[in-house]
């Protein structure tokens, strides 16, 4: 008893010795740290929760990770028909994919923005979710309108306001009047922490289509998407809309030109606007079949008074059949083939290249996925706490797995359901085996207390021990894993499953005969040795 009342004793000596260092130095120490401990370290005592469940220093603490890939895959149907939810894979520096799926995304989400490890995701329901995948805090947050008819996650953009350190979602709002169909004059800004949104509005009417297929990004706390300008030579135009101060300007596009291929048929030129290493990029590139070919030019905004553009890249695509194309990390191309495989290709270092396929590096096999909008954000793993937001009005905290209550995903939760079975099954069968085995060796043991000095016994033995070698070895026995996996990791547990059935219906073919063998041998000898002349 002594002894326990010491080690608490010198535990909470030792604690407070830390404690009684500076702050600061705390704060610099635990920078240093990745989030995963952290997140560890907010249970050790109060103070050390203070320090990292605050604002400030989730904000300092966001500029050391190494950012990582996210892929999102929205929810679909197989080939088959069977429907498949949305999910989330994130790559590491090493570009291994995770395992587990994340509890905060429903089957049905779509991510409308990604900032400092906060997604924004869009909803069936009358909601809006952010979520913080590395601490699985979630908030929802009530949509502008209640009109869902006309609804679509691309009318929707998160990002972060540097000046006064604000997360604001923006929504592209179309009005109703027939004259404005297809056409948006209403910004609406929320800043969380807000009881309401708010209305901006346009200096005119502009395209949502543009929105919906160009896309908008937010850099530095201002918006950008692409504008019809039939005048110029991309008839486009870029608007930008400061999320703060929530005035507009246009920026013109710069005078290029390009030859597209004749093909014909439904090959057009597409541009998307998009951000590379920080900066406001806009890419174009020709289409035919949602393939890309020809050449993809992508242009980047210099971020100077004047508001330059400057030739970023020429990449040749004439030997190359890819649905998507992104710029990742800054020297990283991810690569969406038609042949539903993803891959990874490092940039040359010049403007102009041709994508030497053969140093592209495959990633994945996306399957029954390769055809959906494949989706990838540049993504760091944050402490930023959502807590402090569920006091607004129009804010509350989520019921968790909703999204799978709903009936059209009850054959999905079977089939998980079917699975985990079949692989307790298997174990059991394994145990089994395994018992048999070690019942044959008590046996043996046994026998060997009576008959060690036995001849017989110990020629029988030998050819027991003999059979036991040549038996396949049971697999070693590891718990299964209680989280949801990723449909990436279900590919290869799927890979498992089938070479671990295989497996045990091999050790089944050897074992059953050879426990036959080796319990005939043992009361044949124990049989011969009864009738043994005394």
């Amino acid at each position: 008893m002594a002894s326990k009342r010491t080690t608490r004793g010198q535990a909470g000596k030792e604690e407070c010795i830390i404690n009684c260092l500076p702050r600061e130095l705390i704060e610099h120490v635990f920078l240093g740290l990745p989030t995963s401990c952290l997140l560890e370290c907010i249970s050790v005592c109060k103070k050390w929760r203070e320090i990292i469940r605050d604002s400030c220093f989730a904000l300092a603490h966001i500029q050391h990770p190494a950012p990582c890939t996210l892929l999102f895959s929205p929810q679909g149907s197989s080939i088959s028909g069977d429907l498949y939810p949305s999910d989330v894979v994130l790559f590491d520096e090493a570009w291994s994919p995770s395992k587990f799926a994340v509890p905060v995304i429903g089957p049905d989400d779509l991510i409308c923005g990604s900032c400092n490890g906060l997604l924004c995701l869009h909803t069936p329901t009358s909601m809006i979710k952010i979520a913080n995948l590395a601490t699985g805090e979630c908030i929802h947050l009530k949509k502008p309108t209640k009109n869902l008819k006309d609804d679509h996650f691309s009318f929707y953009r998160f990002g972060f306001y540097p000046a006064t350190k604000d997360y604001k979602v923006i929504h592209f709002f179309q009005k109703s009047k027939p004259s404005t169909k297809g056409r948006f004059n209403v910004i609406q800004v929320y800043t969380l922490g807000d009881d309401r949104w708010k209305d901006v509005i346009t200096p005119e009417a502009l395209s949502l289509n543009c929105v919906k297929n160009s896309g908008a990004v937010i850099v530095d706390g201002t918006m950008y998407w692409l504008i019809e300008d039939r005048g110029a030579s991309w008839q486009h135009a870029v608007m930008s809309f400061d999320i703060g101060e929530e005035n507009f300007s246009q920026i013109q596009l710069p005078a290029i030109d390009f030859e597209d291929w004749a093909l014909g048929g439904d090959a057009r030129r597409h541009y998307w606007v998009e951000e590379i290493n920080g900066k406001v990029c806009v890419s174009t590139g020709q289409r035919m079949s949602r393939i890309l070919i020809g050449e993809m030019q992508i242009w980047s905004l210099n971020g100077d008074v004047h508001q330059r553009w400057s030739l970023l890249y020429n990449i040749q695509l004439s030997s190359l059949f890819a649905r998507g194309l992104q710029i990742v990390h800054g020297n990283r191309i991810m690569i969406q083939t038609c042949y539903s495989n993803l891959y990874t290709y490092e940039l040359p270092g010049k403007k102009n290249f041709d994508i030497d396929f053969s140093k592209a590096v495959k990633l994945l096999d996306l399957g029954p996925r390769g055809e959906d909008y494949i989706q990838f954000f540049s993504f760091v793993k944050s402490l930023v706490p959502l807590y402090v937001y569920v006091k607004a009005g129009i804010v509350h905290r989520p019921k968790w797995h909703w999204g799978w209550k709903l009936k059209k995903w009850k054959e999905w939760e079977h089939q998980l359901f079917t699975t985990e079975n079949s692989w307790r099954r298997i174990c059991q069968m394994e145990h089994e085996l395994l018992e048999a085995r070690q019942t044959a060796a008590m046996v043996m043991k046994k026998i060997s207390q009576h008959f060690a000095d036995d001849v017989i016994w110990q020629r029988t033995r030998a050819e027991i021990d003999q059979i036991l070698q040549h038996l396949p070895d049971c697999p070693v026995q590891h718990p299964r894993p209680v989280r949801r996996l990723n449909w990436v990791e279900k590919v290869k547990d799927k890979e498992k499953f089938e070479a671990r059935l295989q497996g045990l219906e091999d050790m089944f073919k050897a074992s059953s005969p050879a426990m036959k063998e080796i319990f005939g041998k043992m009361r044949s000898y124990v049989q011969a040795y009864d009738e043994r002349p005394i």
